[in-house]
């Protein structure tokens, strides 16, 4: 039998990024959210987990039992201070936990640290100042550090998702790491939604899955300040009518019988996804229950890690302990 290991979840969300560390060997010993729907979603699905409501910056983790000396500590970062759609005001948005993560970690002292957010906060020379901080506070810690980004498609999500992954080890531990090669073929969103499109008895399900030959653009979440349910900005919605949806809003149910596929009158003759479609595209288990209404409901899907990301990030890390 493989060996378990345990992990601290900050940000937990919807819960994509511990589902796939728990298929990788990790159980959390306490998974951590301030939204209450999140932390709905968490406990509902998953019983024996140890949820916190609670803000990340108010948080002392040696406060909590079994939390210091973890094996991993792990989380998805708020992508909105380094986002383009956030004002790329990084440290200076009151949003921006990356210092705040670095700090638990100086308090819990893991064996190993993997931080997910955008790859704009890796790549974008704005935010150098930021790497910088990350790096030198790891160093004096005591690891070694390494940040790749990472598309969900290479492993088998039917999305192009970019996910900038920083990862962090001890030396003996970073000797060992290899980030993972994604290799997997991922389907369209067709071959994903033919089933759920013609559940209601909707006679161009068929049609539509055979037109819908591609994987989704990046699925946008929005946040708490703006946004609602819809499938992101103007140029993501251009992308989505290319696919024969309408991305202007969430759909309440997928179309039944008197629905007419008519792509000529623009997104009037489009179907709306529902949240249980655009889950399916975040590579989220369908009896995964996601708590609260339409808005909220959407956007811990939307803004989860796919699951088959974090379990491959997962997978190289425990292979680093071994």
């Amino acid at each position: 039998m493989s060996p378990r290991f345990s992990s601290l979840e900050i940000c937990a969300g919807a819960g994509g990024q511990a589902l796939g560390l728990e298929a990788a060997g990790f159980d959390p010993v306490l998974l951590l959210d301030d939204d209450p729907h999140a932390c709905g979603t968490l406990s509902t699905n998953r019983p024996h987990w140890r949820i916190l409501r609670a803000d990340l910056k108010d948080f002392v983790g040696t406060e909590h039992s079994g939390v210091a000396d973890v094996d991993l500590l792990s989380g998805g970062l708020p992508s909105a201070p380094f986002a383009v759609a956030g004002r790329q005001r990084g440290a200076a948005d009151d949003r921006d936990l990356l210092r705040a993560a670095i700090f638990l970690a100086m308090d819990v002292r893991p064996r190993a640290i993997m931080l997910e957010s955008t790859p704009n906060l890796l790549t974008n020379p704005r935010f150098a100042d930021a790497r910088s901080f990350v790096g030198e506070e790891l160093s004096h810690m005591g690891y070694r550090w390494d940040y790749r980004v990472l598309d969900a498609r290479d492993f088998g999500v039917p999305q192009t998702r970019r996910s900038g992954i920083i990862v962090a080890l001890l030396p003996s531990d970073f000797d060992r790491f290899v980030w993972p090669v994604g290799g997997r073929s991922a389907p369209t969103v067709g071959e994903v939604l033919r089933v759920s499109m013609g559940s209601r008895g909707w006679p161009d399900a068929e049609s539509w899955a055979l037109s819908a030959d591609q994987v989704a653009p990046t699925i946008v979440g929005g946040s708490k300040r703006h946004g609602g349910a819809d499938l992101g900005p103007t140029g993501t919605k251009r992308a989505w009518l290319t696919l024969g949806v309408d991305g202007s809003g969430l759909g309440d149910q997928v179309p039944g019988s008197e629905f007419v596929l008519a792509p000529e009158l623009g997104r009037e003759g489009l179907p709306k996804l529902t949240v249980d479609q655009v889950k399916r595209l975040q590579a989220l288990p369908d009896d995964w229950w996601i708590s609260g209404r339409k808005t909220p409901a959407y956007r811990q899907v939307a803004q989860a890690l796919p699951p088959p990301v974090a379990e491959a990030v997962g997978r190289s890390l425990a292979a680093a302990f071994a």
